[in-house]
């Protein structure tokens, strides 16, 4: 299975993610790619890549050039660019040969350096509704599914805007100058993550950054509100570095293309690319992109477990029946002999790590246990399938599974049992018939 693995020590921005992806293409292929973004018709706007170095480490950096200059707020324009209309009208009614009134060097920290002089007297202060935004990307020229990939990370963004200045997502709009940087920036992710065409893309916890950035609003807390709400149940974390790591535009296309956030899985590695930010730390600043192939036969998986010696047996029967609609793969008990020589119960739950949160919610809340035990397990199993098959009692399911040299099939239990209500016979009689057909 193609698998893609983000690693995010350093947060993540559209530059960054879209210059690692980037890296994994062949030399053709980047060329192409190249060409395609820049003949999309983002209105304006011309794509660069460029090598980078960050702490000895060799990697890419896209630079978004808007009618042939670099917008140095770049990706995360999202805090102090998407206001509704009462903002609008107090805070652009100036001319436009300042620093943007913005602190672009604080808050964009994290690509970026943020000279934003912004002496642009050729760009005015028109802002974007999402509707516009819309026809902005239905207009360009790349492919249907990739347009609509581009929308949903954009009403990602929007909702997290409206959520952080309670307006409708309907009153928030884009800053013209920031619009298309951003709109760059999504295509481009986008449009990769179409051409390397992963089964599976997964990602580490991300750094978020700390300490506090400064926008049109005032002081704000990393990570910004925005953000904040875009990665909700997403492991975060903030590490010793004060600055902006992941910025709203970076955590909207985490969040639409991410399926699991954890450590990274087993692969046979092929391709390894370097998304480079702008901006020098004590750590590389870059987005790691791992490409490889994952055994389709090998899950990690997570195992709970817990002692249980005060507590009735139908609360378990229950937690066992909320564990399973909380996600649990398999949960069961197992009869022990706790200390002081008293019988009990050994709780087992097994669970995939996108479902570990609501699992170990679930078994604090639902069974008397102070404590849980965890263990990472690797779970080989066989390709299954099923199958409906029609019989001379009717349609009845068939489950099959195949690997590792063998092959096994039997009949859907339930349905076995539905037909022997039914019709008095065992399920045995009937599975002998079914066998014979």
């Amino acid at each position: 299975m193609k698998t893609l693995y983000l690693d995010l020590p350093m947060g993540a921005a559209g530059d960054m993610l879209s210059a690692a992806l980037y890296e994994l293409l062949s030399d053709e292929e980047k060329k192409a790619f190249l060409e395609e973004i820049n003949k999309a018709g983002i209105p304006g706007v011309t794509v660069n890549a460029e090598k980078s170095v960050k702490c000895g480490i060799t990697g890419t950096h896209f630079k978004v050039l808007i009618e042939g200059e670099e917008e140095e707020s770049h990706d995360a324009h999202e805090h102090e660019h998407h206001h509704h209309e009462e903002e609008n009208c107090h805070e652009h009614e100036h001319s436009h040969d300042h620093e943007h009134e913005h602190h672009h060097d604080e808050e964009h920290c994290h690509e970026h350096d943020h000279h934003h002089d912004h002496e642009h007297g050729h760009h005015h202060h028109h802002h974007s509704s999402m509707a516009e935004i819309e026809g902005i990307i239905n207009s360009l020229k790349i492919p249907d599914s990739v347009k609509k990939d581009i929308i949903e990370v954009y009403k990602l963004i929007a909702a997290a805007e409206s959520n952080a200045h309670g307006v409708p997502v309907t009153d928030i709009h884009f800053h013209e100058v920031g619009t298309m940087d951003a709109i760059a920036d999504i295509t481009s992710v986008c449009l990769l993550m179409n051409k390397i065409g992963a089964a599976k893309i997964c990602a580490s916890a991300v750094n978020v950054g700390s300490g506090h950035v400064h926008c049109a609003h005032g002081i704000l807390p990393v990570p910004a509100p925005a953000t904040a709400f875009i990665l909700k149940e997403v492991p975060l974390y903030s590490g010793h570095i004060t600055e902006e790591l992941c910025t709203p535009t970076g955590a909207a296309l985490l969040k639409h293309f991410v399926s699991s956030f954890g450590n990274m899985p087993q692969l046979k590695i092929t391709d390894i690319g370097y998304g480079m930010g702008k901006k020098d730390f004590e750590a590389a600043n870059c987005v790691r992109a791992i490409l490889g192939e994952g055994d389709e036969e090998l899950e990690q998986i997570l195992e709970y477990t817990c002692n249980l010696d005060d507590i009735s047996a139908e609360r378990i029967a229950f937690a066992m029946e909320q564990l399973f609609a909380a996600g649990a793969i398999e949960a069961y008990t197992i009869p022990v002999t706790m200390k002081k020589s008293r019988p009990g119960n050994l709780l087992c739950v097994m669970c995939r790590e996108s479902d570990k949160d609501k699992i170990l919610q679930t078994i604090f809340k639902h069974t008397t246990t102070l404590g849980v035990r965890e263990n990472i397990s690797r779970r080989y199993f066989l390709d299954r399938s099923i199958e409906t098959v029609n019989t001379e009692f009717g349609d009845i399911r068939i489950k099959r599974a195949e690997g590792y040299g063998v092959k096994r099939e039997k009949y859907e239990y339930e349905d076995l049992a539905a037909i022997a209500r039914k019709t008095g016979l065992s399920i045995d009689e009937i599975n002998n018939r079914l066998l014979r057909r």
